[in-house]
């Protein structure tokens, strides 16, 4: 075994062998021959993975490990951490990508021998699809350096054989993104694929803070397409280069560097720039750059970074080159900003301002705002701004809105003011103004502000139809509400685990994909949680999407709740998306709904949860239930419905209580509803 192998922590070795935490500790404890720790702390020791595989493989108690969980475990245990491995991982499969039989003869041989070789052959990959440009993001990597990834190249490439290169360097980013979900700020697909469809098709595309690439992924392909990213962070950008390459066709130039004090593309004039820039900087550069040629519409304050990344994209585009840049709310109406908001109006480059709902994307307590700009090739006679304001089409607090609304509803204001440079009012949603109404002292682009109020609450006869579905839901609720408890001793039982039961063939179990069809609806966590319809997003790609079907019990596997959603015919159909667990019982064995209810328990969670300092992680396999005849469960699984038919009411109850005191409210002051 390598030095510097691979590395497992004591978690690892559990999902290694199915067994939960405990049992991992009684091995260490109990066998004198449980390989020593070779890092981590004592606490927290880690292990060889090499040295773990052989002694579970001598001791039989080595499940049967999926190839995806094997490459993940190589990924998350590498000796330079899991930034290095992806780097590493993705140049293989680009080489996998683009010279299958190079690869093919390379890893013929020992592992020695593979890195020995592979620098000369990843170097004729590199640099051709990343040119010579400065401070490049990817650059070969040495033998020594890949040495220690050997296992890791050769579980990614005998994956890529199931899945394709492309999938499984999706699957790779997947895995190190919900591993560390506090440490970057992610661009959610639904929102770059509408920032995409705002620009409009393009072949230069430019991102100067790309962060892991979700927005040049995002772009239409076109013959001849060329895709620009830079990023400060080293890591970002080579991940975002990788990940370009092996998705598109396009020429992909990725580079490393402070954008705002060292432009890689100084000379380049894009048809589109996308950003997603960091928010509320005061060490942007202020004090060095107050003579830059880029402030064409006025010097920056200290505390408006945002406004110096818009006047960065606009100097970046051709003349009538369109940029869409995510902006949080407070841009819009900050007195230090309003000059150089004022400037943008007059001379016709800001074209839209589009409130988003809370949860879009970071923060998620925010609801932020996209600008659309463009760069101006013809001072327009008469301007008019499109002032879009979507907050209503947020489902909840947690993110859990309607992209495909929010996509309908902004893309129906957008195309008619993009074509006629004016569009019809749509009152509480969207409406042109002139720019002269806007140029007063405070120059406040906030879209609420401006906006006309909707349709109120639809007048005293909507809210009297509100009010009487109100009252039937109510009456529901006391007729769905549980029966009293038996009062009889706490029963006990034999008890069985999720992963004994799917070793056992009683019930299939798998994780949500990557990717999926267009037009698939994606069932998310966030749908599970709140109970909802299926409402994500997942990119296209190769892999086989999980598509649930009626009666599979999901799980999501982060943030410590205790849920568990039996899939309906309605939900059938859909895909599954990420940070789910699907468990899919044989009928004759397992009746769902005895599963979902036994998954719920409180005390089951805790006993099958992990805790980070970031987030609570559900390992399915060791959650619990008892060993019940297939009568005695379809027996708690009646009960178990009724709970849950109760639980989907009292959420309607709570839905339409919202939307009766909201209208209330707006009916009475806006006067559609008299007081009495």
């Amino acid at each position: 075994m390598q030095e510097n192998g691979t590395e497992v922590t004591a978690a690892g070795i559990a999902r290694l062998a199915g067994v939960g935490r405990a049992a991992v500790s009684n091995w260490r404890r109990r066998h004198a021959d449980f390989p020593k720790p070779v890092g981590g702390t004592e606490t927290s020791p880690s292990f060889a993975l090499a040295e773990i595989e052989e002694w579970l493989r001598r001791q039989g108690k080595l499940a049967e490990v999926p190839l995806r969980e094997r490459v993940g475990q190589h990924l998350s245990g590498h000796p330079e951490g899991p930034v290095a491995a992806l780097v590493h991982a993705g140049c293989a499969l680009l080489l996998i990508h683009d010279r299958p039989t190079v690869w093919l003869e390379l890893s013929a041989g020992s592992d020695e021998r593979l890195a020995a070789l592979l620098p000369a052959a990843l170097d004729q990959v590199i640099t051709p699809r990343f040119g010579l440009i400065r401070k490049r993001a990817v650059n070969t990597p040495s033998a020594a350096e890949l040495l220690p990834s050997a296992p890791l190249l050769r579980g990614a490439a005998e994956l890529a054989a199931e899945l394709g290169a492309r999938q499984t360097y999706e699957f790779l980013l997947g895995r190190h993104l919900d591993a560390n979900p506090r440490q970057y700020t992610l661009t959610p697909g639904g929102l770059a694929a509408l920032m995409a469809e705002l620009a409009g098709p393009a072949r230069t595309v430019l991102d100067p803070a790309c962060g892991t690439g979700a927005l040049l992924r995002a772009v239409a392909p076109r013959p001849d397409q060329e895709l620009y990213g830079q990023d400060t962070a080293p890591e970002l950008a080579a991940l975002t280069a990788l990940r370009l390459a092996l998705h598109t066709k396009a020429t992909v130039r990725s580079a490393v560097d402070d954008t705002l004090r060292a432009d890689a593309y100084e000379t380049l004039r894009a048809d589109v720039v996308l950003c997603h820039p960091p928010f509320n900087e005061r060490n942007w550069g202020h004090d060095e750059l107050a003579y830059d040629a880029r402030w064409a519409y006025g010097f920056p304050a200290r505390t408006e970074s945002e406004l110096a990344w818009v006047q960065h994209a606009l100097a970046r585009l051709r003349d009538g080159g369109t940029a869409v840049v995510l902006m949080p709310p407070a841009a819009a109406s900050r007195r230090s900003g309003r000059r150089i908001r004022a400037d943008l109006l007059r001379r016709g480059a800001l074209r839209a301002v589009i409130a988003l709902p809370a949860g879009a994307a970071p923060p998620h307590n925010i609801p932020l705002h996209l600008w659309v700009l463009r760069r101006p090739d013809k001072s327009p006679a008469q301007p008019e701004l499109l002032l879009a304001d979507t907050a209503a089409l947020s489902a909840d607090g947690r993110g859990g809105f309607d992209w495909q609304a929010v996509h309908a509803a902004v893309l129906d204001a957008w195309r008619p003011f993009e074509r006629a440079g004016t569009a019809t009012e749509n009152p509480g949603l969207s409406r042109s103004v002139a720019v002269i109404e806007l140029l007063d002292d405070d120059v406040d682009l906030a879209p609420a502000r401006h906006l006309p109020p909707p349709a109120g609450a639809g007048g005293a006869e909507q809210l009297a139809t509100v009010r009487e579905r109100l009252g039937e839901t109510l009456r529901l609720t006391a007729d769905l509400a549980p029966a009293a408890v038996d009062e009889e001793g706490r029963a006990r039982w034999p008890l069985t685990t999720v992963g004994e039961l799917a070793r056992g063939g009683a019930l299939l179990l798998r994780a949500g994909g990557t990717s999926a069809p267009a037009r698939v609806p994606v069932l998310t966590d966030q749908d599970v949680l709140s109970g909802t319809a299926p409402s994500g997003t997942l990119p296209e790609g190769e892999e086989e999407p999980v598509l649930v079907e009626a009666g599979d019990v999901v799980v999501p596997v982060l943030g410590g709740g205790s849920v568990a959603r039996v899939v309906d015919e309605k939900t059938a159909g859909a895909a599954l998306g990420r940070n789910l667990t699907l468990l899919r019982p044989d009928r004759t064995a397992l009746d769902p709904w005895f599963l979902a209810g036994f998954l719920r328990g409180t005390a089951n969670n805790r006993q099958a949860s992990s805790y980070a300092s970031t987030a609570t992680r559900l390992d399915v396999r060791r959650l619990q239930l008892p060993r019940l005849p297939l009568d005695q469960q379809r027996r708690f699984g009646e009960r178990f419905r009724a709970l849950a038919e109760f639980e989907e009411t009292l959420r309607l109850a709570g839905r339409l209580g919202e939307q009766l005191v909201r209208g209330m409210y707006d009916g009475l002051t806006d006067g559609t509803v008299a007081p009495g």
